[in-house]
């Protein structure tokens, strides 16, 4: 029946949520640091490219009329070595988000009660943990709930920008430290580097099924939600400039919204923001154990991981899924660091964006120039951003080194086994 379907409402709501579900806690520190005051502009770079994406999504999804995002339409052109091997690399990026949001939590938890280094680590391992297990309960939020939560979140971050472009400090934004982060070239580094803020779009395009009007809905809401969610990112970074300094937002990069909160209403502002990010942090980590673990099994059942995913305990809900992907986020957030974290994220997802883009660019006339331009975009980014590697973190190298093996050799190892 169409009554119990998502409305645009309620479909833009999914898409905003998973963007901002722990994307802006988790990387405006990092983007100011390595932009300084044109820190928005990296927002609106990043932002571009994936409202290319998601027109390039949308578009894709109608022509298949089917949900799975990438994995469906790289399969259903007769692609299917690309299609197992992107499904891989898709899982690895959700799962370093996972980590990413665990750890963001865990570091405002701190914040609020002060307990020592120790403790951020522990709870990023803790709150894993918990949603693994309400997950094998089978526990979910519905789409009605999470209308109510991306509504409450977005006045939380709006009421900050307001305030932070209220009180303009013309000398807070044109310090010599922030000032000498803004070139273009840092801005453009930037974009690439705090990707995965955009990240969770694409996931709509999953519930092809439970949508009205799939074809219609899904296009308006892609377009809404990315605008939305750019025009939010770029006032909260001004305002957020305007109400901590640069020195404090490099200390302190894990956790500048409570800072930001503190300096508007003192203790109670740092409280409000915390746990507005406690909470949307929390609800990503919850959706993205939720999201990944059916991506594994749809992936599993068509051949693509070993079948030992593919299990479902007798509710029904995806058990050693579940085990695998929240145990690999939960050790990433007890031993990496948050830079390191979403850039390597970022870095995956580019890669399938970019792949996504090229695949419209091939199937779907009418958007062709859009299309080109977003994986064009995706593409430099992600090279940007490896390069930026090279130059500065041999622990990312190594790791994504890791991980693509994974995502290739282990791969045909898999198959070499199985066959």
């Amino acid at each position: 029946m169409d009554n119990n379907k998502m409305g645009l409402n309620e479909t833009w709501s999914m898409a905003v949520g998973g963007m901002i579900g722990g994307g802006i806690f988790s990387v405006l520190g990092v983007i100011i640091a390595t932009a300084g005051n044109l820190a928005w502009l990296s927002f609106l770079i990043a932002g571009l490219i994936a409202l290319a994406t998601g027109i390039s999504y949308s578009r894709l999804t109608n022509k298949f009329e089917e949900g799975g995002g990438a994995f469906t339409y790289i399969k259903d052109i007769n692609h299917e070595g690309l299609a197992g091997g992107l499904s891989w690399l898709l899982i690895i990026g959700y799962i370093l988000t996972l980590s990413v949001y665990a750890f963001t939590f865990g570091q405002y938890l701190e914040q609020l009660l002060n307990f020592g280094p120790w403790f951020p680590r522990l709870v990023s391992i803790s709150i894993i943990l918990i949603f693994m297990y309400f997950n094998l309960r089978g526990v979910s939020d519905a789409s009605h709930l999470e209308v109510f939560i991306v509504w409450a979140k977005l006045a939380i971050l709006v009421a900050i920008a307001g305030v932070g472009l209220s009180n303009f400090n013309p000398e807070m934004v044109n310090s010599q430290p922030m000032r000498s982060g803004g070139t273009f070239v840092n801005a453009i580094i930037g974009a690439s580097t705090i990707f995965m803020a955009y990240e969770g779009f694409q996931l709509i395009t999953y519930d092809y099924n439970e949508i009205k009007d799939p074809d219609n809905t899904i296009y308006k809401a892609e377009i809404l939600a990315v605008i939305s969610v750019i025009i939010v990112y770029i006032i909260v970074t001004l305002g957020t400039i305007n109400l901590v300094s640069y020195q404090t937002i490099i200390e302190e990069k894990e956790v500048v919204l409570a800072i930001a909160g503190k300096n508007i209403l003192g203790t109670a502002g740092l409280i409000i923001a915390s746990i507005a990010a406690l909470f949307s942090t929390g609800s990503a980590i919850n959706s993205t154990i939720f999201a990944t673990s059916r991506l594994a099994i749809k992936v599993a059942d068509d051949g693509e991981l070993p079948s030992f995913l593919a299990h479902k305990n007798q509710a029904g809900i995806p058990d050693r899924s579940i085990y695998i992907i929240g145990g690999v986020g939960a050790l990433l957030a007890a031993f990496g660091n948050l830079s390191s974290l979403v850039e390597a994220a970022s870095f995956i997802f580019l890669v399938t964006f970019a792949i996504v883009n090229f695949v419209a660019f091939k199937k779907i006339a009418k958007t062709k120039i859009i299309s080109f331009l977003g994986g064009a975009g995706a593409a430099l980014a992600s090279v940007l951003l490896f390069i930026r590697f090279l130059q500065r973190d041999l622990e990312i190298i190594i790791t994504l080194t890791i991980l693509l093996i994974l995502a290739t050799l282990g791969r045909k190892l898999f198959y070499s086994h199985s066959s």
